[in-house]
């Protein structure tokens, strides 16, 4: 199967390459950034040894057609998506934090909460509460963006103390975080969805503030079908959930979970397509669009032919 597990291209004006755990990152004239989303998979913090045919292609069109959907709220760094698997954006100087924004109590939230903190990032939240319920408004949970270990929960009189971000500044990621989750939760209903968690990352370029990196996907985005929600969670059952969970399960049911001494579980060519096809679900559930695999033989030659004409256009 014809997967992104590694890029080596050199195009003209090429300043820098950064490898990150999925993505191929090109710096073109020190302006702009050429993101090849590979088909590589992570998961546990650990890179997996084989590629996941579409999965790259997946991620990067549900991010290009979220960030144009959202484009009248905020401007954004694309400028161009010449290919299913890359995206070509200005270059913004990152804020060091992320905006998370969460409208229900779950995942890192939910695990505070049971261990008896009613604060998470100096927001309050009720007594009473038990996992995945609804709450009753969104909140941000900043975190704060590392370049080196985890990133770790911050609170927004700290992030202005320290003087990370500007009272300015932060005041219009706060109000542009909530204007993007407030969107994205209404496309996701239309999909039978909710989107219950995401984050979001911003930069700024010659005074302005864009949005940066991708939205909504299933890897940076937690979703719950809305059917049988209510009912699930009346009855204390585990809400179902769209997103990349499948991937750690497996790991898990077959001893991975990246800690030393274990050893990542043979992937088949079996186990490679079920969790392509899985991808290619997801894409279609969130979007409402049909999934179209690209009909060429070799994807890499595809792709940096893409990239050179749109570098050429710029």
């Amino acid at each position: 199967m014809n997967a992104i597990k590694e890029t080596h291209f050199n195009f003209p004006g090429q300043t820098n390459f950064y490898k990150g755990k999925v993505r191929d990152v090109y710096t073109i004239d020190s302006k702009y950034l050429v993101m090849v989303v590979s088909d590589r998979i992570s998961a546990f913090d650990v890179v997996l040894p084989e590629a996941i045919p579409y999965k790259g292609q997946v991620l990067n069109q549900i991010a290009a057609k979220f960030l144009q959907a959202t484009a009248d709220i905020v401007p954004n760094w694309v400028v161009n998506v010449p290919d299913p698997s890359v995206t070509i954006g200005r270059i913004c100087e990152p804020f060091k934090v992320e905006m998370v924004i969460r409208g229900y109590l779950a995942g890192h939230a939910a695990r505070e909460y049971s261990a008896g903190k009613r604060q998470v990032c100096g927001v309050s939240l009720l007594e009473g509460l038990k996992e995945n319920d609804k709450l009753p408004e969104p909140i941000i949970t900043p975190t704060t963006k590392a370049s080196v270990g985890h990133d770790e929960d911050i609170s927004k009189e700290e992030i202005l103390t320290r003087g990370i971000v500007s009272a300015e500044d932060y005041a219009e990621l706060e109000k542009y975080t909530h204007a993007l989750f407030a969107r994205g939760t209404e496309i996701a209903a239309k999909q039978g969805l909710i989107l219950v968690d995401t984050k979001y990352e911003f930069g700024k370029a010659d005074g302005k503030i864009y949005l940066i990196d991708e939205i909504h996907t299933p890897d940076s985005s937690r979703y719950f079908y809305s059917e049988g929600y209510a009912e699930r969670q009346k009855n204390d059952e585990p809400q179902k959930q769209l997103s990349k969970e499948f991937v750690r399960k497996w790991l898990i049911e077959n001893g991975f979970q990246g800690k030393d001494g274990q050893v990542v579980p043979l992937m088949t060519e079996e186990i490679v397509k079920s969790i392509s096809e899985r991808y290619i679900e997801l894409f279609e559930q969130i979007t409402g669009e049909s999934f179209v695999k690209p009909g060429d033989d070799n994807v890499l030659n595809r792709v940096e032919k893409a990239i050179n004409n749109a570098l050429k256009a710029l």
